[in-house]
Parts: C-alpha cells; structure tokens; sequence
C-alpha cells in the first residue's frame, strides 16, 4: 500500500495512518459515493463526467452536494504527490460524514477522501460468467455508485473463483444488467446492444461516451431490454469500465469468443476519442 496516495479532508496522510472516525456514515453503514477514473500520464480521464455523476449519486442518496473544488484539490494532492503515473486509478470518496451507529444521519459536514495509485493495466482480453445473484432495478439506490458495494464483493470472487474476470448480472425480471464494475454490450447481426438504465445498471461514464462516439462515427448502436441467455448466441461481447475501456469478452460461461471485427472498430475508436483529449 505504500504507493497509495491519500488525502483526507485537506491534507495527505499515509495509507495506514488512521484519517476517517470509526463512527464516519461511510464506515457505519455504507452512506456515501464515489467515483474511480483512469489515470493517463499522471492525469485523471473524464474527471468532469465523473463529477457530474458524483452529483446524482449524492442527490439520489439524498446527502448534500459535495464541492468540485475541494474534490478537484484533492485529485492535485495525490495526483502531484505521486508524480508522473503512467497508468493508474484514482478514486475519491464523499460520505455522510460523523453519524449514529444506525442509518438515520446527524447533520454532519462530509468527508472528502481522495486516493490515487498504479496498478496493472487490464489483459487483452476477459472472461465473464453468469452468476445466480440479481440487481434489484426498483431498489432506491438503483443506478447510483454508492459506497455499498459488498454484493459485488461476492459476486466477483465466485467470478474469480470460476477462473473469469468479471461476473455479470441480471435483474429481477431476468434481464442482462451489468457486471459487478463494467457495463455490457453484444453484438449482434453487427449491431450493438447495451441494457438501457432502466434495466437497472449504472450509467457507466465509459459507456457513455463509446455510445456517443460510436454513433458518431457510423456504428449501429442501441439501448434494448435484453434476457440474460442473449450472453449464450452473441456474435461478439464486450464490456466498458473506468479501467477496462472498450474490453474484448472471448469467453462467457466457459463459451469461447473471438475478438471482432465489430468490437476492434470500437477500441479503434475509443483510442482516437481518448487521444483527442482527456476530459471530453
């Protein structure tokens, strides 16, 4: 841990250092959101997106709007501190601050917790499985990025366990969803297809913009309710995430995929997007 760099509310602490009470909401009950971005050059990507889904994340959890700035001092703290970083993740965090040991709140100040540090650049490649646990597209977080994240805790380490990358979701009616921290598409007749975010999945910043710049540049894609057996006759799969950009599936289940020629246009395009400019 120790080329991890942290900022607490304003000020840089050791990665083992104590720094957020043991009474913090985010510690007691899981009450607070947050945002991962790929580190480029020693410079987060699409830091503005984020932000603008910080915003709806803490309005949906019904906490008070955080500061972009003192967010933004934080990512210049662990980010300058850590010196140039080829590839890495930075992360921060926005709780309900000091709160009761149970889920109603005090009127407390947030905490603002800011870590950035290198870590391996994905495969080529991934392997998903389906796994029996299902996202519940009516809960009252649905597509928000809480802290809450223990069922993809478990989720990824039955994925892990089962020798694949990633563990992918339906939701209670039985649809495709999402992974446990990557948004999917298939490919099908050469068209594209994502879950909608009525199905219940987060509104991934990479989907967003592999939408957006793959329409532009001519490729059929589209938002569709889709079953989760659409995984088993896929022409090609992919998945989008923070780290993982556009990344190639070539297997599902134990189903073997080849990479094509559908989804390389779309990391071709992506390069040329994230070359342009890292905060588009």
């Amino acid at each position: 841990m120790s080329d991890v760099r942290v900022w607490v509310n304003g000020r840089l602490v050791s990665a083992d250092e104590p720094s957020v009470s043991a009474i913090d909401h985010g510690v007691t009950v899981g009450d607070g959101a947050f945002e991962t971005c790929k580190v480029v050059g020693g410079r987060g990507f699409a830091v503005t997106r984020h932000l603008r889904r910080m915003d709806r994340s803490l309005a949906g959890l019904g906490l008070p709007p955080a500061s972009h700035e003192r967010v933004l001092a934080g990512v210049s703290a662990v980010l300058g501190a850590a010196g140039e970083m080829p590839w890495g993740r930075l992360r921060w965090t926005i709780t309900g601050g000091l709160g009761p040991l149970g889920s109603d709140r005090l009127d407390s100040a947030l905490t603002y917790v800011v870590t950035a540090g290198p870590v391996a650049p994905p495969p080529p490649s991934v392997g998903i499985v389906t796994v029996p646990w299902t996202r519940n597209e009516r809960s009252a977080t649905v597509g928000l990025k809480t802290t809450s994240y223990a069922e993809n805790v478990v989720a990824l380490a039955e994925a892990q366990r089962r020798g694949a990358v990633e563990a992918v979701l339906a939701n209670t009616r039985g649809e495709l969803c999402e992974g446990t921290g990557s948004n999917v598409f298939v490919v099908r007749d050469g068209v594209v297809v994502t879950p909608p975010l009525s199905s219940g999945c987060l509104a991934g910043v990479t989907r967003e913009l592999i939408l957006e710049w793959g329409r532009a540049a001519g490729v059929a894609m589209i938002e569709e309710t889709l079953p989760l057996s659409v995984l088993e006759g896929a022409d090609e799969v992919f998945l989008t995430s923070s780290l993982k950009d556009v990344r190639p599936v070539t297997s599902v289940d134990g189903r073997v995929l080849t990479v094509g020629p559908v989804t390389r246009r779309l990391m071709d395009i992506w390069a040329a997007g994230e070359a342009a400019g890292l905060d588009p």
